[in-house]
């Protein structure tokens, strides 16, 4: 229980902090962690990369999406099941995307399964701050934990998170999953142990 009280306590601190940066600040975050991400050795060479399209104060990624998709990436996106997993379908673009539940943008092509994530060259994930062992802190639903599930030990895993969001220790649950790196906007790539 105490980690349950401190992650929530770690998500409203943090949502808080997320809600009080300037605009203009979380735009350029999110134009040095697309610039970032775009120049990763394993993400420039990926032929499928399974991303996300960000909410609210989250880092901005659809600039990320659609430069991936210009350059031929083929990029999975979540859709969100009634049963908080994540299914995956392809982006094909801006004009692809629809609403889904809170307030999520998701997909319209067909859904590929909740498995579709484990042929991804590269995953990149949302998370409210990550540790230096790889510990992500999420919104608390479990979804992107049961996702790196199904990702095998090869693969570029990567949190999106803004500058001071990489601590040095999260507190940790049994289910958590780690990630191999984070992206911030003025470190670029951290890769984890």
């Amino acid at each position: 229980m105490q980690h349950t009280a401190a992650k929530s306590d770690l998500r409203a601190a943090t949502l808080a902090r997320r809600s009080a940066m300037d605009p203009r600040a979380r735009a350029e975050a999110a134009r040095s962690l697309r610039d970032a991400v775009l120049a990763v050795p394993e993400l420039e060479m990926a032929g499928t990369v399974a991303a996300y399209v960000s909410i609210g104060t989250e880092p901005d990624t659809r600039g990320l999406l659609l430069a991936l998709w210009k350059r031929g990436t083929y990029v999975l996106l979540p859709r969100l099941r009634p049963d908080n997993d994540l299914d995956w379908a392809s982006y094909e673009g801006p004009d692809s995307l629809v609403p889904g539940p809170h307030g999520l943008l998701e997909p319209s092509e067909p859904p590929r399964g909740p498995d579709a994530v484990s042929s991804a060259d590269v995953v990149l994930v949302p998370a409210l701050a990550v540790d230096r062992r790889g510990m992500r802190l999420g919104r608390g639903g479990g979804s992107y934990d049961r996702a790196l599930a199904r990702v095998g030990p090869a693969i570029l895993t990567a949190a999106l998170i803004y500058d001071g969001e990489l601590i040095d220790a999260l507190p940790a649950e049994p289910h958590d999953r780690h990630v191999r790196a984070a992206v911030t906007p003025s470190e670029g790539l951290v890769r984890l142990t």
